[in-house]
């Protein structure tokens, strides 16, 4: 009962320290340059302690229950040594669990032109598939950059046959459908599968899973988007709420809490009935074992709870109304800096982005620590919500960006160590969670609208952003650990030399 207070109170300093820094920037900017209504301020105060609270329970629930979960059945998937079992089971893993994905919800509903399950069946099964490739990819060895080289290439030429207006928002599902509840259990099962493989790089390959599963909803919605071809009318903002007194804001939260209650407990039950049909046939985990990961799970549903209900209903409308009001004051341009010191901020109160920087440390033993993981996520998605608001005031097509931008991120690829490779990847669908897609979008969708831009092709694209600069960035501080590295084996000959004197270096 201590250990778990002490840990709890170990989250919740985490959580402060995650979110705090948003909402010191958005009341600095609400005091100042961009003032917003009291209604809008008190929802984002309250939706903030809700954000904290959530982060807090849902971290210590996804290292108690999902993280052990995803290994367990990763170990035991592998072991049977049968490639169709492996194959079946992982695609049934991938679709059961983009279904749980609570960010998909949000997808579907920003794409009315597509019917709701239509949508969501078609992302589940793309993931499903990639999470089959990304599996085959660590049992046979098989290099990942070969294989991003050539499911990119697919994904840019098939983008020629989309419509325009459709574009931004295929590549925002990449990395929307690669949030909380997908992310922590991919990861892990990548952990278990690796624990079975003896050779030096199975570390190096218990990454890179999430990064091939966020190819899958890309190619899934483009194929939706040359069937259904939707059009900027269909989308619509969520309204901004008005609040009479301290009654009216708990109302509007409390209309909340069942709809989230509801759908996070429909998102959890198919992976805890999958985990309990492997536990009876394979698993057999210890009784003590077996609490600990419900009691993990109990924390999971309550953060996320918290979570989606604190960033949805009181983050959007924050978000909304600051874009609006700073993309329509004197000086425009000033949307730029102040959306990249968001971005800086934002990425570190991502759940999934927790989860990934911690296995990041435990896999490489410290090589990689998470603060520096932390620090070049969120240098990449700054630079990427700098270029986002640039998209927004100048309407530049967001192939401008990704083109040039997912080249580079290969194109580094094949000069760096292959964890930071993989590791790369998987940021770029980790870092864009439900704070990007609930705060930053709504703030670019908000700048759209005052600037008098197209709302689909303009304001849509801030997650593939997002989800693009972090690839760059990681491998860039694995190209400097690796100069470094280099540069210190050259030097070691000459400083063991100077450790001897002259008549010592005459005898060897």
């Amino acid at each position: 009962m201590i250990a778990s207070t002490k840990r709890l109170q170990e989250k919740l300093q985490e959580s402060l320290s995650a979110v705090l820094p948003i909402v010191g920037i958005v009341l600095l900017l609400s005091f100042s340059v961009a003032p917003i209504s009291p209604s809008i301020l008190l929802c984002f105060l309250m939706g903030a302690v809700l954000i904290i609270a959530g982060m807090m329970f849902f971290t210590l629930g996804a290292e108690m229950a999902m993280t052990p979960m995803g290994e367990r059945i990763g170990t035991s998937m592998t072991r049977s040594r049968k490639l169709w079992l492996v194959i079946l089971i992982s695609f049934l893993l991938g679709f059961i669990i983009t279904i749980s994905e609570p960010d998909l919800q949000v997808l579907a509903n920003q794409v009315p032109s597509v019917p709701n399950m239509i949508l969501i069946l078609a992302v589940a099964g793309g993931v499903g598939l990639f999470l089959v490739m990304a599996l085959l990819r660590m049992l046979f060895s098989i290099s990942l950059p070969r294989m991003l080289v050539i499911f990119y290439a697919i994904v840019f030429i098939l983008s020629i046959f989309v419509p325009e207006s459709f574009l931004s928002v295929a590549f925002d599902s990449g990395g929307v459908t690669t949030g909380p509840m997908t992310v922590p259990f991919i990861m892990a099962l990548g952990v278990g599968i690796a624990a079975i493989r003896s050779d030096r790089h199975a570390a190096d390959d218990s990454f890179g899973l999430v990064a091939l599963c966020s190819i899958g909803p890309i190619l899934a919605v483009m194929l939706l988007g040359m069937i259904y071809r939707p059009t900027e009318s269909e989308f619509h903002l969520a309204a901004v709420p008005e609040i009479a007194d301290s009654t009216e804001l708990w109302g509007l939260f409390a209309e909340g809490f069942p709809d989230y209650i509801k759908e996070i407990a429909i998102s959890l039950l198919p992976i805890i009935l999958f985990f309990a049909v492997f536990q009876v046939v394979s698993l057999r985990l210890s009784g003590r074992n077996l609490v600990k990961i419900l009691i993990g799970l109990g924390y999971t549903y309550v953060g996320l709870v918290l979570f989606l209900t604190g960033v949805n209903v009181g983050f959007m409308p924050a978000g909304n109304f600051l874009g609006q009001e700073l993309a329509g004051g004197a000086v425009r341009w000033m949307i730029i800096p102040v959306a990249m010191v968001m971005g800086y901020f934002i990425v570190k109160a991502e759940p999934a982005v927790y989860v990934l920087n911690h296995q990041v440390e435990e896999m490489t033993d410290g090589a990689i620590s998470a603060q520096a993981m932390g620090m070049a996520l969120s240098i990449g998605v700054a630079v990427s919500l700098g270029l986002a608001m640039v998209r927004v005031l100048t309407g530049i097509s967001i192939m401008w960006f990704l083109i040039p931008g997912y080249a580079i991120a290969i194109g580094i690829s094949f000069f760096v160590p292959k964890i930071y490779t993989a590791i790369a990847f998987d940021s770029g669908g980790v870092a864009s969670g439900p704070m990007t897609a609930a705060f930053l979008l709504p703030l670019a969708q908000g700048a759209c609208i005052a600037v008098g831009g197209n709302l689909v092709t303009d304001a849509f694209g801030v997650v593939a952003m997002v989800a693009m600069t972090p690839l760059i960035t990681v491998q860039v501080m694995g190209l400097v650990s690796q100069l470094k590295k280099s540069r210190s084996a050259v030097m070691a000959p000459a400083d063991a030399l100077a450790a001897f004197d002259d008549d010592a270096i005459i005898e060897l």
